[in-house]
């Protein structure tokens, strides 16, 4: 073997070194990606009871309904479609019907989601960049533009 073909071999070498390395990886991380959806993706794409995602959009005025301790139950609508959400625990202290939210947890199908962690945004500017892009998409929300009454 001369000098240029042990270097091609060490550059292949390396290369499959890590492209089984990137496998690995994506393999192991299979079960931890979580993908956002908005109410009306989720219409749209019938996802199947039981998948663990992002759930964003915005709480609908008047579906806040409070159960025995702290459960809580809201929906969550893009203004095309809603989806119904439960969830158990502590609700950030700027959760408010109007507001945007970003949900975590398994969809049940039927329109129902349940919880197990919720953010609400912070202040008058900020938005989650996917709830953001999917209330632009529907034509809901324009940034820097308030809803009478905040």
């Amino acid at each position: 073997m001369n000098r240029k073909q042990r270097r091609l071999m060490l550059i292949a070498a390396a290369g499959a070194v890590l492209f089984v390395a990137a496998g690995l990886v994506l393999f192991a991380m299979r079960d931890t990606i979580v993908f956002f959806y908005g109410p009306t993706e989720i219409a749209e794409k019938g996802l199947q009871p039981g998948t663990r995602m992002r759930l964003g959009g915005l709480v609908e005025a008047g579906s806040v309904e409070r159960g025995p301790g702290q459960r809580v139950s809201f929906a969550v609508t893009d203004g095309k479609n809603t989806v119904r959400v439960g969830y158990e625990g502590l609700l950030p202290d700027l959760f408010r019907e109007g507001q945007g939210v970003v949900t975590e947890g398994v969809f049940e199908g039927a329109g129902r989601f349940r919880a197990d962690s919720v953010l609400a945004k912070h202040d008058e500017t900020y938005m989650p960049r996917e709830v953001a892009d999917a209330l632009k998409k529907q034509g809901h929300w324009q940034p820097g533009v308030q809803k009478p009454g905040q």
